[in-house]
């Protein structure tokens, strides 16, 4: 993990993390066949922009509201391989990026959370939920249209 000198560092850092998911879910989108995938995944792209813009109102000194409350874990993440980003990829794979990814979000903002107090806080606590949020829809994907199917 990176060392952080300011508050600003850190948001720049996260507003950085949530331009690459854009780039990443994107990326799935424009590579993934099954049909109705590349509207699911496009509309990921513009639920990490509006982390993103949520992150920089924070840096512009606008508050932000508190995480609902915790979000299940269904840990499929846990328990399936990587796959990387390739042309013509298959649902199951989009979804284990995915999941994968949300995850790897999820730790990252939980972490951020623990190094910093106060406002900003509760900030990465609330992104932190919404990534696990982000998460548990693809598991339930996977869980529906993929466990089932085999």
């Amino acid at each position: 993990m990176t060392n952080f000198n300011s508050v600003d560092a850190i948001l720049d850092f996260a507003i950085k993390n949530e331009q690459e998911a854009q780039k990443f879910y994107a990326e799935i989108a424009e590579n993934t066949t099954r049909s109705g995938s590349k509207a699911l995944f496009e509309s990921f792209v513009a639920e990490e922009k509006r982390h993103e813009e949520k992150l920089k109102s924070v840096k512009e000194g606008q508050a932000m509201a508190p995480a609902a409350g915790n979000v299940t874990d269904l840990k499929i993440a846990d328990y399936v391989v990587d796959a990387p980003v390739e042309p013509n990829m298959d649902f199951q794979k989009a979804l284990i990026l995915a999941m994968k990814k949300e995850k790897a979000a999820f730790m990252l903002y939980t972490h951020l959370a623990n190094r910093v107090e106060g406002d900003l806080k509760e900030i990465f606590l609330s992104l932190a939920q919404e990534e696990a949020k982000h998460k548990l829809y693809f598991e339930t994907e996977y869980d529906d249209h993929v466990l089932t199917d085999n």
